[in-house]
């Protein structure tokens, strides 16, 4: 690997923001409602392993400039995989680094 800036400051693409928008249980991780996280291709931000698990295609797919074909090409809701504790947060693509 070459000199220069540490990972986190060579980031391409879009920021992306995850926010926490509803939970119905207890966040194992800590995660609540109003929590806004940045997430990316190579930082999880603090973001729960699983969540960001499930989260990856999505967070790739905005950061990168891609859209989905339906509803809101900028942005997308999703539910973490612990469905007993149902945490939900939508993802939003924000201005290019």
């Amino acid at each position: 690997m070459s000199e220069g800036a540490p990972l986190e400051k060579v980031e391409k693409g879009h920021r992306v923001v995850a926010c926490v928008r509803g939970l119905a249980g207890v966040c194992n991780a800590g995660h609540r409602p109003g929590d806004r996280i940045e997430v990316s291709a190579r930082g999880t931000g603090g973001m729960c392993g699983w969540l960001y698990h499930s989260a990856f295609p999505y967070i790739l797919l905005l950061q990168f400039g891609g859209a989905f074909p339906w509803g809101d090409p900028d942005g997308i809701e999703l539910d973490c995989p612990d469905r007993a504790n149902r945490l939900t947060i939508r993802l939003e693509r924000g201005p290019r680094r």
